[in-house]
């Protein structure tokens, strides 16, 4: 079994890294190219190096040599994946603790925005995701469909007399009131204006509030020349500032955006699909989510076992350096000490990293509900996990593993089964 489990020292080194780097501003955050270019480099000089153990399992025929160049290879991309779940992780936590103050001065930054300056050259200032920062610019600006005009609203009235001064606006009064609960067709029509700008905020007579008309005409000196877009007569219409600025913004997020949570959406899909086939090749029984929510059962892991199941798992204990030994290749027992029975009756697939604060404060308390309602269960972290020694396990009812499935259950039957869907032993 690949227990893809990071060590102690490889993990707090990419972790210290993550987090500095989000800290700092790196440019990294506000390009995709750039982004992609850093990740690469940094997987390789630091990476989230993993223990790779196996299970005994004598059984087993391996051809070293091939194994070891598949090995050297995967263990490049795994790096890559792990290092940029754990990055976005450590953003998430670093977002959570500094949002709150940008939002309190979105007026200030929507009067910066009508002065001229651009979206993305924002969110560097602030240190914030510029999706994030396009979407707070939309929600001011723009003609939304619950708001035909700010008088109705009492938002945004004071912008365009105190434009050019700055004026004695209280920025965390004017940001509570425009942060109060939008309709969901508001919300809506957000997330599609940062999906296709060009045609929902290309025309900028109907789609910007009138009184702020007057930055379509400030200069953010983004381009020499506004590419036109067609309408529905063919006529060459210019497309509106805000309109070219949202689409910057949201093509230089390399971590939020449409498109980042269109990825990690059919990520999750795609590996929740591979769990699933995995366990039929094994001939596990088992119902999906959706099965359960037809069945009206609330709060349901990806997977519930048709019948608890056993797996031998390598035991919790301080991490401790690993003696490379000729013991230790794929094939051959190693002290059955190391490794402890648990017994499961459902696996929940995470499609990320498990870092020590996600798993701490997001997986966990959501898995423990799992775990008073069908009994001790599995969290399968794709791309890997912080050291054991340093995730919690809900008093041992809840396994972690990482990079795959185990290759070894106990069916209650006396049963073996493995990866291979044979019976073993």
């Amino acid at each position: 079994m690949s227990c893809h489990e990071c060590s102690s020292e490889s993990y707090d080194k990419a972790e210290a890294w993550c987090r500095e780097t989000v800290s700092a501003g790196h440019g990294m955050l506000f390009s995709t190219e750039l982004f992609a270019a850093e990740m690469t480099r940094v997987s390789r000089e630091l990476g989230v190096s993993v223990q790779t153990s196996c299970q005994p399992e004598s059984h087993y025929s391996t051809n070293i040599r091939y194994a070891m160049v598949f090995l050297k290879y995967y263990d490049n991309t795994y790096r890559l994946q792990a290092l940029n779940s754990l990055f976005r992780n450590a953003h998430v936590t670093h977002m959570k603790r500094t949002s709150h103050s940008v939002r309190n001065q979105t007026m200030r930054h929507v009067k910066s925005y009508l002065n001229g300056t651009s979206i993305l050259k924002l969110a560097k200032k602030c240190n914030y995701p510029p999706a994030m920062m396009a979407r707070f610019i939309v929600e001011n600006v723009a003609v939304l469909p619950t708001r035909q005009h700010p008088s109705s609203t009492g938002i945004n009235t004071n912008i365009k007399q105190e434009q050019l001064g700055g004026g004695k606006n209280n920025d965390a009064k004017s940001a509570t009131n425009n942060t109060t609960k939008a309709s969901a067709g508001t919300r809506k029509f957000i997330t599609q204006s940062l999906r296709h700008p060009e045609k929902m905020l290309g025309c900028a007579s109907t789609s910007i509030l009138p009184e702020y008309l007057f930055s379509e005409k400030v200069s953010s000196n983004n381009t020499d020349t506004i590419p036109p877009s067609l309408n529905a007569n063919d006529d060459l219409i210019p497309l509106s500032r805000l309109s070219l600025e949202v689409r910057e913004a949201v093509d230089s997020d390399p971590i939020y955006g449409p498109r980042s949570d269109k990825e990690r959406h059919n990520i999750g899909i795609e590996y929740e699909l591979l769990l699933e086939y995995t366990l039929k090749n094994m001939g596990i029984p088992f119902e999906t989510e959706e099965q359960l929510r037809k069945r009206g059962t609330a709060k349901t892991p990806d997977v519930l076992l048709s019948c608890p199941i056993g797996l031998k798992v390598r035991k919790k204990k301080p991490p401790h350096p690993i003696q490379q030994s000729p013991s230790r290749i794929p094939g051959n027992f190693e002290k059955e000490d190391e490794y402890e029975w648990k017994i499961i009756c459902w696996i929940d697939s995470k499609a990320l990293f498990g870092d020590v604060d996600t798993h701490t404060n997001s997986v966990l308390p959501q898995v423990e509900t799992y775990v008073h309602r069908f009994g001790p269960g599995l969290v399968l972290y794709w791309f890997g996990h912080a050291p054991l020694s340093r995730l919690g396990d809900s008093h041992g009812d809840v396994v972690v593993v990482g990079g795959d499935l185990p290759d070894l259950f106990l069916m209650p039957t006396g049963e073996y089964r493995g990866q291979s869907g044979r019976q073993l032993f």
